[in-house]
């Protein structure tokens, strides 16, 4: 997921063709891990339809984990929270809500993941895509409170800083 996020979409493509040329049989690398990577490169191209549909497979194992590899690397809810920043580029923010909402309501599974204090943030955006302005306040407190501590140049939270001010 950082590849991506951190413009190196070049590492991410490689990652993507390893695992998909090395692990042809692996349910977790080819239904959860390979289209996570996928919608985040199809984002990447300014494409969340793409990335919606890429991420349907996701759906069926989005809420099990098979071992402790899931949560170990990071893929528990991955999907869901790519599927919600691609319903948030689709401007479609009811759905992105759904999708973040399902984060929250999952804590036991996400555990410490950065997604887990990110679902906020998301939450807070879809709902301002909204217009549901108190809702993405709350959120977007909710978001800083967890990052309070945080060192205040990390990109998204001067991000999530500014739009919070706009909602004033």
């Amino acid at each position: 997921m950082s590849s991506v996020r951190t413009g190196q979409i070049g590492t991410a493509q490689k990652i993507e063709k390893y695992l998909a040329e090395h692990f042809p049989e692996d349910t977790i690398v080819q239904s959860n891990g390979l289209p996570v990577i996928r919608a985040q490169l199809a984002l990447a191209h300014q494409n969340p339809s793409a990335a919606i549909a890429t991420l349907e497979p996701t759906a069926l194992y989005e809420l099990g984990t098979l071992n402790n590899f899931t949560t170990v690397s990071g893929l528990a809810l991955y999907a869901v929270y790519v599927r919600g920043e691609a319903y948030l580029a689709a401007r479609r923010g009811s759905d992105a809500s759904a999708e973040f909402q399902k984060i929250l309501d999952h804590r036991s599974i996400v555990l410490n993941e950065p997604i887990g204090a990110l679902a906020h943030l998301g939450l807070a955006r879809a709902y301002a895509l909204q217009g549901d302005t108190a809702k993405a306040r709350a959120k977007y407190q909710d978001f800083l409170t967890l990052w309070k501590d945080a060192e205040t140049d990390i990109p998204i939270l001067v991000a999530a800083k500014a739009e919070y001010a706009k909602l004033e």
